[in-house]
């Protein structure tokens, strides 16, 4: 079997030009590619086109330099960690503060325990927690005490300031003093 010398210069022709269809291939793909990749990395124009510059010169070494010098997250990478730290932010926000010290206390506790100051009172019909500032219980629907009532008569009123009266144990009688029948 003898060479050709023609043949295999045509061998070589075709093999020479499917490696430069291959390469042209792969830089124009690797341009592309930069371009799409810091367009999702950085919105300064200036940026983009020295990255796709750099990749089209330089070709693999500038795919490498690139690599290196690229913005390390994407512009959606960087809205996500932003809306973490504004929701972590906002949750230690919304935690309660202590009136008299400024420490954090917890929505269910009734008083600070680091300087005692009351944050709740308790209701006087249901014994639920509410706010000091609050004048009706949203458990139970009793008006707190002292609190004007909208819709009562003075009956009512004199039967329940009686009914106070009544359950006020007598002051005389637990002084230790003997009293006279």
């Amino acid at each position: 079997m003898t060479f050709n010398p023609t043949t295999i210069s045509n061998f070589l022709l075709v093999a020479i030009g499917f490696a430069a269809a291959f390469g042209a291939a792969l830089w124009l793909s690797l341009i592309i590619w930069t371009y799409r990749d810091i367009r999702r990395r950085s919105r300064d124009p200036l940026l983009r086109i020295l990255a796709v510059l750099v990749v089209a010169v330089l070709f693999l070494p500038g795919i490498l330099v690139y690599l290196i010098l690229r913005p390390q997250r994407t512009q959606e990478e960087e809205f996500q960690q932003t809306l973490e730290e504004e929701a972590l932010l906002q949750s230690i926000e919304e935690s309660s503060l202590c009136p008299g010290c400024g420490r954090r206390v917890k929505e269910e506790w009734v008083a600070c325990p680091s300087c005692y100051t009351r944050l709740k009172k308790p209701c006087h019909h249901c014994a639920k927690p509410i706010e000091l500032a609050w004048n009706l219980c949203p458990y139970c629907g009793t008006p707190a005490p002292g609190m004007r009532r909208e819709a009562m008569t003075i009956d009512d009123a004199m039967r329940n300031l009686a009914g106070e009266m009544s359950e006020e144990p007598d002051i005389s009688q637990d002084s230790g003093v003997p009293t006279k029948p």
